[in-house]
């Protein structure tokens, strides 16, 4: 019984999620005086990303996760975050940058939102972060995930933004692991 009370609100908070991006289409329509056409809403993106646009395809992808641990400012914030990713590309075409002038313009002057690139979530559930990595700073760690493991593993180097050392494994972190 408890997972179909698991499964509505998810399906609830999916429900909640395709409104406000059909509310940030009505907005932008409403701006530009002109019609955009829907994109494909998908709630699968995993790791530290809140939202996805995937230009081409006219499509939002969305993390399930980050959407239930902060849901209205991710309402807020990320779905019109994405959605004028979609709006840039289809006003301006393929040459602007992702987080460029177009992209900018859309968030102030369209939905009244700070340009900001990146969000500020709790990430630890949804990007399992489990190796964990020291570097010269006194008592600190780097939690990173599998695929920044792999890629140290491939020879890639992360370094510490504040000490600027190379990052070392340390451990892998079995509480991150088991769920």
């Amino acid at each position: 019984m408890q997972n179909s009370a698991v499964a509505l609100t998810r399906h609830e908070q999916y429900l909640r999620l395709k409104a406000a991006v059909l509310s940030c289409y009505a907005h932008a329509e409403h701006y530009y005086l002109k019609s955009f056409p829907r994109p494909e809403v998908l709630c699968n993106l995993r790791g530290r990303a809140a939202g996805m646009a995937e230009l081409q395809r006219n499509r939002l992808r969305f993390n399930p996760v980050l959407l239930e641990e902060n849901e209205a400012a991710f309402l807020q914030e990320v779905v019109p975050h994405e959605v004028a990713h979609l709006l840039a590309w289809q006003l301006h075409g393929r040459g602007i940058r992702p987080h460029g002038a177009e992209w900018q313009q859309i968030m102030r002057q369209v939905f009244g939102l700070a340009a900001e690139r990146t969000h500020d979530f709790d990430v630890r559930r949804s990007a399992r972060q489990a190796w964990i990595y020291a570097c010269g700073c006194v008592d600190r760690e780097h939690a990173l995930t599998i695929r920044r493991h792999n890629r140290i593993l491939r020879g890639h180097a992360y370094v510490c933004l504040q000490c600027r050392t190379r990052l070392t494994y340390v451990r892998l972190d079995e509480s991150v692991t088991e769920t």
